[in-house]
């Protein structure tokens, strides 16, 4: 995988082993299985995994061991994944031992009793553990003419997993996982002797955010994903590595496809960020972008959209933003690599001659711009807290951020440092939601928006990492709260947004207040920088954020990756695209933006062009161009220069690497960071304080097409306290009205112990639940009536 890599840690204390007549150092408590790994030599395994702790389930790694180190061995032998080496520790693998020989082989036979020998259909067959071993260690003909145990197949876990019970080795893998990494111990090895198998509750199907990874890591085809199964064989498939555009988690993953099109994704081996897991977000939404593809450029006549070649769109477009000069505003999405966010920013300042741009396409503020651009702009991968900074911490604090939901990855981590590390996790927050159980984290109760002043008081020491979420941008103050706790306390700080592209927007300029590489707008020396390179004189005058240029809309507005249900107010960003003079939009597939558009334009999905994302952690990780025979449409940085070109101001930048030569010669800015902003005035209104975020899997567009995945989505309801239940006369199950300054929402109700009597909660963004028509923020106040009341 190409990412950028940390320094290595310390080297551990050694001891000598000898594995088949070959002495060997090991780090002191190295299993047997592991010492042999770094000799090269291969010992047949089901149940081990690297990440997950030994249990000698399967017994299929049987080592003979004549000298455990003490002069004395083991009669029997040993199975590897539980044996630690010792001090001069004498191991004989299958290679140098009869004993070891026999008893693997035996260990198979057994196994292969009741295994169906169906690999010509399994989904497993070409990359199966079980058949590669069994034809490497095992026996050529069986010994059993019995009849084969079998079930009803499938049985599914959820929607999206599958089981055929017929083909499990019982290697307890998948209720590993879901124990000791992911938390949601939903499945486990049911029943006992012949009869037992891998169930779940009856009332509780296996939907948890990272079930994906069970099917990645069974050795056998027992375990299929519904939206993959039957769909390909392994050797029909072409891969290829790429940094996954979801969240800014930066996962690193394999995708797969056949005939041109992607089948499946998996999880990659990246050990500093995603290990080896990834969520299923990830893993299966990677369709959206081919239901109602854009393969042509559209231009407005007579108030309808139509089919238009690229001159004369290009020329539509060109006349429209050259009406509207330097009064044009560039907003764009989460779904950009950082070149070509790059692009938008050289457009806006050099071709439109504004400042006016800004990638958050969410509710902001000019609190969080400023403090992006002090405190976050500008900085490299190592300057700055990574994933292995989270587990070496003594406690995190998490404020405004929701880490299983934002940022899958960085909750695994934090998870796995509460069980081995004892890492104390602090969530600044409403309510305890289900993730921060997982990782039983302390809660310091604050109203949603009222974060600031809990910080104030939070005691914590320099061994002390604090997270904080994109979220904090509608809380006034918490920014400056964060930054001034890590100040007195010497710790750590770090802002992790929730999509993919934001990280790298900031680096490229997509701000109001930012020049490429964290270079502040207002300082003169800066805008000579980027002008010298650019070969321009830049505009002098801040710009305006998102939240302003649509109360006040432009004479042109370019949109790119842009969703009106992503802001506060829904129907205020729909009023002001309607109301801009002129809107080009750079899509890749038709939304109601796009018909809101004057000229549209189609451009390559995530698979269909190269780059770089920005992880959180300012760590580059590579997107690679999956597919070579893609539709032919052209990347956002490429349609931006052919417009560039036709107004008559070329951009300098056609393609990926251009980009990245130009932001490489611009480097870093290294002089004076500008101040952080004064925050708003906390506002005061009737009602209860809204407390949301996005679920993971929600209504998101980007997982349009996962049909299966979006049936394990959580079930949308608003989250009341008891006392606030009791008030409203209401329990489990019955129908509120949430309202708004725009809009009413009608949710069924759970109740929270832990959710202070001021604060609801509800999703951000799921069925049934879009804040945005609300036209309120996390924050903001909203009036609760029993369903059908209002």
């Amino acid at each position: 995988m190409s990412v950028e890599q940390a320094p290595e840690a310390a080297v551990a204390e050694t001891i000598p082993v000898s594995i088949d007549g070959v002495e060997v150092r090991v780090p002191k408590g190295t299993l047997a299985i592991r010492a042999a790994e770094l000799l090269g030599i291969d010992i047949p395994r089901f149940c081990d995994h690297p990440l997950l702790d030994p249990v000698g389930a399967c017994r299929q790694c049987m080592v003979e061991v004549p000298d455990a180190g003490n002069g004395r061995g083991f009669p029997v032998p040993q199975a590897a994944c539980t044996l630690t080496t010792a001090p001069g520790m004498q191991i004989k693998t299958q290679y140098s031992s009869e004993m070891a020989k026999a008893a693997q082989i035996g260990v198979q036979e057994l196994i292969l009793i009741n295994h169906p020998l169906d690999c010509p259909i399994c989904d497993k067959g070409g990359e199966c553990p079980l058949q590669n071993q069994a034809f490497a260690n095992g026996r050529t003909e069986t010994r059993y003419d019995g009849v084969k145990r079998g079930y009803p197949k499938p049985t599914p876990l959820s929607a999206q997993i599958l089981l055929d019970r017929e083909r499990c080795v019982l290697c307890a893998r998948c209720t590993r996982f879901s124990d000791q990494i992911s938390g949601d111990p939903l499945i486990a090895l049911a029943e006992r002797g012949a009869q037992q198998q891998v169930g779940r509750y009856a009332d509780e199907p296996y939907d948890s955010y990272f079930s994906g990874n069970v099917v990645q890591i069974c050795p056998v085809g027992a375990l299929t994903a519904a939206s993959y199964r039957f769909n390909a064989r392994p050797f029909d498939l072409v891969s290829t590595d790429t940094t996954c555009e979801h969240c800014a988690a930066g996962c690193q993953l394999r995708t797969d496809h056949r005939h041109f099109k992607v089948r499946r994704r998996l999880a990659g081996s990246a050990a500093e960020i995603n290990e080896e897991w990834n969520c299923d977000k990830g893993r299966f939404a990677f369709s959206s972008g081919h239901e109602q593809r854009l393969t042509a450029p559209l231009i407005r006549e007579n108030g309808a959209l139509r089919p238009a070649s690229w001159p004369e769109a290009i020329d539509r477009a060109v006349a429209g933003l050259r009406r509207a000069g330097s009064d044009s505003a560039v907003l764009t999405g989460g779904r950009l690599t950082l070149e070509n966010a790059y692009g938008y920013a050289k457009f806006a300042r050099t071709v439109l001659g504004t400042n006016n741009i800004d990638f958050r396409s969410r509710p902001a503020s000019a609190e969080e711009a400023a403090f992006l651009a002090a405190k976050v702009a500008g900085s490299r991968f190592g300057e700055g807290v990574s994933y292995a900074e989270l587990e070496r911490a003594k406690t995190v604090v998490l404020v405004c951020f929701e880490p299983e939901d934002e940022a899958p990855i960085v909750f695994l981590r934090l998870r796995k440092a509460v069980r081995k590390r004892k890492l104390k996790v602090v969530a600044v927050a409403a309510l305890a939601s289900g993730g921060s159980r997982k990782l039983n984290a302390e809660l310091v109760s604050a109203a949603a928006g009222t974060e600031a002043a809990a910080l104030d008081q939070l005691e914590i020491g320099p061994d002390t990492v604090v997270l904080v979420g994109e979220r904090a941008a509608t809380a006034p103050g918490v920014l400056g709260a964060a930054c001034r706790l890590v100040e007195k306390t010497g710790a750590k700080l770090a802002w992790i947004p929730r999509r993919a592209g934001d990280r790298g927007a900031i680096e490229a300029g997509c701000l109001p207040n930012l020049l490429p590489g964290g270079r502040p707008v207002a300082d003169p020396s800066a805008r000579v920088d980027v002008g010298a390179v650019w070969g321009v004189d830049l505009p002098a005058d801040q710009g305006l954020g998102a939240a302003e240029f649509l109360a006040s809309p432009p004479q042109a507005l370019l949109l790119a990756g842009v969703e009106a249900v992503d802001f506060a107010d829904a129907d205020q960003a729909r009023a002001a695209i309607r109301e801009a003079g002129f809107v080009v939009c750079l899509e890749n597939r038709t939304s109601e933006i796009t018909e809101m558009a004057d000229v549209v334009f189609p451009v390559a999905l995530v698979e269909e062009q190269s780059g770089h994302f920005m992880d959180w952690e300012h760590r580059l990780g590579t997107v690679n161009k999956v597919n070579s025979q893609a539709v032919s449409v052209m990347t956002d940085l490429r349609v931006l220069a052919a417009l560039a070109d036709a107004m008559g101001e070329p951009l300098g930048v056609r393609n990926p690497a251009q980009a990245w030569a130009e932001l490489a010669e611009l480097g870093q800015w290294t002089g004076e960071r500008p101040e952080l902003a004064e925050p708003a005035q906390l506002a005061e209104a009737p009602g209860y304080r809204l407390a949301t975020w996005r679920q993971l899997i929600d209504n998101s567009r980007s997982i349009d097409g996962a049909g299966e995945l979006l049936a394990t989505a959580r079930m949308a309801v608003v989250k009341l306290s008891p006392k606030t239940a009791a008030e409203l006369e209401v329990g489990c199950g019955d129908v509120l009205d949430i309202s708004g300054p725009s809009g009413t929402l009608s949710l069924p109700v759970a109740i929270a112990a832990d959710l202070r009597d001021d604060t609801v909660w509800l999703p951000s963004n799921s069925a049934n639940s879009q804040i945005s028509a609300l036209g309120v923020a996390a924050g903001g106040y909203v009036t609760l009536s029993q369903g059908g009341a209002s």
